[in-house]
């Protein structure tokens, strides 16, 4: 395994972390004698392999169902010194509430500190002003902190770049959870404020936010060839100095596997992906044109200054995804969470475009005219089904 430095937390953090959303058993608050006993024989077994391949840091959330509990059964059983533990509680509007959560997380986890306590999900301003507002969601995880019962604090995002600076820019944090991979770079400039931080840099879920990468389509395939998709976008993460650790949603204990091949490229990174990175963007320019790919995100409103709260700029992304690389599964997946991910994936769809006029709010667009048809066709390709978060499920 290597290691990088966890920006000013001084932690030697594997550059993959052992995320821990996928190997539960459900997404609701159970007993322990309610997980079937596979169940937990695969999680451990998870874990162990895990700590095996050097991946010492595990990463989970409280709301992330019944992962916390199942993890308090094999935790004990490892070196606490040799392991990094974190977890994620929402900010609540009162405090004593988020600080409830936090108890119940080291209860279930069944150890006395967190090394890392994300406050998750700063999406927008509201959540943002859950934290700094005078003893709140962050003065209460500074109390901890003097207790010795937390030694980072950081938090964790899927809101826009505006909000994530914002909260960087307050130089509370000490490390972030963010979203940046080959098909979303919008964050780049968050990650580079984290690093004038000197915070630590986790990028959340690369291969399936990153595009379900676990079951990509056969042109993606082709195209970062000799590379997997999967394999390419840990790379392309990896190669930026700046970024210190990807997160893994292992299932089971062979999960690792394919991303272990990522270590023995990284020196040769600049070598080998240039050749990847020009074949995917001559295939978006043939499919999508040169002109609207320069400029298509030019002067595009947000979806609260957009009538129908429509979510232009995601919906005209995961188009460009769905034409240039065949992505459909996934850009379908991600279009069914608008009007159901709530601050996670905030927005509507282009269903109900013919009860509103969009000319005012796509004026400083040099694509004005035609954006109203391609949200339709959009709509007629990905509205497939409604979706909802994991955690809704």
């Amino acid at each position: 395994m290597l290691y990088r430095r966890f920006g000013r937390t001084e932690l030697q953090m594997p550059v993959f972390s052992c995320g821990g959303m996928r190997y539960q058993y459900k997404w609701q608050d159970l007993a322990q004698w309610e997980v079937p006993e596979e169940n937990q024989a695969n999680l451990e077994a998870t874990i162990h392999r895990s700590i095996e391949l050097g991946i010492n840091h595990i990463e989970t959330a409280r709301h992330y169902g019944s992962s916390e509990m199942q993890l308090g059964k094999i935790i004990p059983k490892l070196c606490r010194e040799q392991i990094i533990i974190q977890t994620k509680v929402p900010p609540t509007a009162n405090s004593k509430d988020f600080e409830k959560e936090f108890t119940k997380s080291l209860k279930y986890l069944q150890i006395d500190y967190l090394d890392l306590l994300g406050i998750h999900g700063i999406n927008n301003t509201e959540m943002l002003e859950y934290c700094l507002q005078p003893d709140g969601c962050l003065d209460v995880a500074k109390k901890l902190q003097v207790q010795g019962k937390v030694r980072f604090i950081g938090f964790s995002t899927h809101g826009s770049t505006n909000i994530i600076l914002e909260t960087i820019n307050t130089n509370q944090f000490d490390y972030i959870n963010l979203h940046w991979y080959y098909i979303n770079q919008c964050n780049w400039a968050a990650i580079e404020a984290a690093n004038r931080h000197d915070m630590g840099v986790f990028i959340i879920s690369p291969s399936d936010k990153g595009g379900k990468l676990y079951k990509p389509p056969q042109k993606l395939v082709d195209l970062c060839e000799p590379l997997s998709p999967m394999v390419f976008n840990d790379l392309f993460c990896l190669s930026h100095s700046q970024i210190h650790t990807l997160s893994l949603g292992a299932a089971k204990p062979s999960d690792f596997d394919k991303h272990l091949k990522t270590l023995d490229l990284l020196d040769n990174a600049q070598r080998i992906l240039p050749a990847i990175l020009e074949r995917l963007e001559t295939e978006a320019v043939r499919t999508l044109g040169e002109y609207w790919l320069k400029t298509w995100h030019i002067g595009l409103p947000t979806y609260n200054e957009t009538p129908g709260y429509i979510n232009i700029p995601v919906i005209l992304w995961l188009r460009n995804l769905a034409v240039a690389y065949d992505m459909v599964e996934y850009a379908r997946m991600r279009y069914n969470l608008l009007g159901n991910g709530s601050h996670w994936f905030p927005g509507n769809q282009a269903d109900k475009i013919d009860e509103f006029d969009l000319r005012l709010c796509l004026a400083n667009s040099p694509h004005g005219n035609i954006i109203p048809y391609l949200l339709k066709e959009t709509h007629l390709i990905l509205g497939f089904k409604e979706a909802k978060r994991l955690s809704q499920s």
